[in-house]
């Protein structure tokens, strides 16, 4: 939205508390997306097109920092120690 869009909006607004122009019907669709542009952190995730981490990936992290946290605590690769 630029700047004389933002302007008419506001001007819009204005006339319609002022009752000089009918009140605005609800419409979802006027709502879509705010809380992403009130964000600086979504909205720069959303324009960067990065998805989020998925959940076999943070899965096999967990699995890995468990392998190494046993191995850590026992001096033992073998994980058949653990059943």
């Amino acid at each position: 939205m630029n700047e004389k869009e933002k302007l008419k909006a506001i001007e819009e607004r204005a006339k319609r508390e002022l009752g000089m122009l009918p009140p605005k019907e609800f419409n979802p669709e006027d709502i879509r997306g705010t809380f992403v542009k009130g964000t600086k952190h979504l909205r720069r995730r959303k324009e960067s097109g990065r998805k989020p981490m998925k959940w076999g990936v943070a899965l096999i992290i967990i699995g890995a920092l468990l392998f190494i946290w046993h191995y850590l605590l026992t001096g033992s690769f073998s994980v058949l120690s653990i059943f």
